[in-house]
């Protein structure tokens, strides 16, 4: 029989690969490669049990038998060590409180108010870039307003938007770990703030096409393509990218596109329905892009799907321009004020915008469909750059 403490620190330096035993079931095991840990054996209900006591040498000699007596009590009150160590492993988890817990499950809470459940990750995406990276593995009642405002600092006057998003969802998060009974300190934000200070930075605005200039680029776009065909829908519609990527047969009825809620911008309970109204050169464009169809979606993706967010960007930019699509929204919006009557409630409506405050908005249950008509279809005599709309070539088969 292996006598107690039989193994020493100058033994272990230099064992040999196999299983040494220190007695009373501590066994300390050296591997061929090099590597080594301890291992604790004990009989409990009459039924051996093996449990790991950590690696060595970041476990020595001393701590190992101090975990070994620790645990070898547990059996002498008949409990499982094993199972009594993975139940406080489980409890701690339950009560870890460190910022990425809280900020993961605040999200999971949120995920019934963002589109898509937040698979497209833009509403985690600056905690976990800008956030978590530094104060990930700080408990969330230790965070204060000097740790918030170091941790953000380096982005604060560089990436304004980026900075102030992080901020807005640290924020939602500080509240969820209050609402956890959790003491945070629910000012922190707001102290934060005060120390970084007012940003620097001078948001710009997205580069658009001045809409006189819109007619030239639409009548280069002249290859019946799906993404030639994209541009021209989006320049005639005035939507925003997502809407537009998303577009199916399904959402559209005679002359009226009806975007579904999930891709119009805003929370759920916030965006709804909105019906596009189609102008006749819009139709055209539309019966262009029947033959590219795949499974009922107007702009299909190369692969899968729809068409890539990134896809009229890119043409664009091949083009050696500034603007982008989004920014066609801008020169609809301009072309209304400066060459149209339409009120300003009206105007703002074709963009898919709220005007008015919350007690206009809920008494105005109106989207001024019957009013956008007759300007889209004016915008769109414009975009073909003669008041008789000019009819597009058949599409090709390829």
């Amino acid at each position: 029989m292996t006598r107690l403490h039989s193994l020493s620190s100058a033994f272990l330096k230099s064992a040999k690969p196999g299983k040494h035993n220190d007695g009373s079931g501590l066994w300390f095991h050296k591997r061929a490669d090099g590597g080594a840990q301890w291992v604790l054996r004990v009989v409990v209900h009459g039924r051996r049990r093996e449990m790991g006591l950590g690696g060595y040498p970041a476990v020595g000699l001393k701590d190992a038998r101090s975990l070994a007596s620790q645990w070898r009590e547990q059996v002498i009150l008949g409990n499982d060590p094993v199972k009594v160590r993975n139940n406080a492993l489980r409890e701690a988890a339950r009560n870890d409180h460190l910022l990425k817990t809280v900020a993961l499950a605040a999200f999971e809470a949120k995920k019934a108010e963002l589109k898509g459940d937040g698979k497209a990750g833009r509403w985690f995406s600056p905690l976990q870039h800008h956030v978590l990276p530094k104060l990930g593995k700080v408990p969330v009642e230790d965070i204060n307003q000097q740790d918030i405002a170091e941790t953000l600092a380096v982005i604060w006057h560089d990436k304004a938007d980026t900075a102030r998003k992080a901020l807005n969802r640290l924020n939602l998060v500080m509240k969820y770990g209050a609402a956890m009974g959790l003491d945070v300190d629910l000012g922190a934000i707001a102290k934060a703030k005060a120390l970084l200070g007012k940003s620097r930075h001078r948001p710009q605005n997205i580069p658009s096409l001045h809409w006189k200039a819109v007619p030239a680029f639409y009548e280069s776009l002249s290859e019946v393509t799906i993404t030639h065909l994209a541009l021209r829908l989006l320049i005639l519609t005035g939507v925003r990218t997502n809407a537009l990527r998303h577009i199916s047969f399904s959402q559209i009825q005679n002359n009226t596109w009806t975007v579904p809620a999930q891709y119009m911008k805003g929370t759920l309970d916030k965006a709804s329905d909105f019906d596009v109204p189609l102008s006749k050169e819009a139709l055209r464009v539309i019966d262009l892009a029947r033959p590219f169809a795949v499974a009922g979606n107007l702009f299909s993706g190369t692969r899968k799907g729809v068409i890539s967010d990134a896809a009229m960007s890119r043409l664009m930019e091949r083009r050696d321009m500034a603007e982008r699509p989004h920014g066609f929204r801008s020169s609809l919006r301009t072309w209304l004020a400066e060459c149209t009557n339409a009120p300003e409630a009206v105007a703002e409506s074709v963009l898919a915008h709220a005007s008015g405050n919350k007690v206009v908005r809920a008494y105005k249950r109106t989207d001024f469909f019957e009013q956008r008509l007759p300007l889209m279809e004016r915008w769109a005599q414009h975009v073909v750059g003669d008041s008789n709309v000019e009819r597009m070539p058949h599409a090709r088969s390829s």
